[in-house]
């Protein structure tokens, strides 16, 4: 009688956790989509694809992502967005490109490579700017207002990048608009992609608690 009840309970037991951990799989599922639909429903008609669309801006705050993948081959997050940038500067949309990345180690110092890439490719040095503290995009976007003054800017990443990029400026008193790089196929840019939910929920939580840049520092200008 006693094993009965305890395959009894058991099974109860079994059925209460996986009801447990469903609730909690669509309660995140239901948090991820919101967050989701809010920032893309606040950045409709910021979006620009075509260089003789998108309105003329001072500054460019490029985004920034590592040059070389793991394996050594080249980051076409970052190619793409060099040749965004490089576009928008030759059509005359952008007088001054800041480039926001990490620089935390040696290995990685994101702002360098694309400002050698940017030039190879014709941009003018002293038409550059660099951000080595744009740990996260929102270090980047706050730090673009508090550290170079910069209250209008066209942010230059992939589309759902720029989305994020763009929420946070609003929030953040910002008037942004996002001049979007070639995207990666959708298979090979799949682990990104999983990110940017997560990301985009971080969003919120950042901005509801106040959360700061790691670092600010002193005032830069852009002429």
């Amino acid at each position: 009688m006693g094993k009965i009840r305890k395959i009894i309970f058991n099974k109860r037991f079994l059925k209460r956790s996986m009801f447990f951990i469903v609730f909690v799989l669509l309660m995140i599922g239901v948090v991820i989509h919101n967050a989701d639909n809010t920032i893309r429903e606040a950045t409709k008609g910021k979006l620009y694809t075509q260089v003789d669309s998108i309105p003329k801006n001072r500054v460019g705050l490029l985004l920034g992502t590592s040059q070389y993948l793991k394996d050594g081959r080249i980051n076409l997050y970052f190619q793409y967005r060099v040749e965004a940038a490089v576009a928008l500067f030759k059509a005359g949309k952008i007088d001054f490109i800041l480039i926001s990345g990490d620089n935390s180690t040696k290995e990685n110092d994101e702002p360098t490579d694309f400002k050698k890439a940017l030039i190879a490719l014709g941009i003018p040095a002293d038409r550059i700017y660099l951000d080595y503290a744009g740990f996260r995009t929102l270090d980047s976007v706050i730090r673009a207002r508090e550290v170079f003054g910069l209250t209008q800017m066209a942010i230059i990443s992939q589309a759902f990048h720029n989305e994020r990029a763009i929420y946070i400026a609003q929030k953040k008193g910002i008037k942004a608009v996002g001049f979007n790089a070639k995207d990666v196929d959708k298979y090979i840019g799949l682990k990104t992609r999983i990110r940017e939910r997560f990301a985009r929920v971080k969003v919120f939580w950042d901005l509801t608690f106040g959360v700061k840049p790691k670092f600010l520092g002193e005032k830069i200008e852009i002429r």
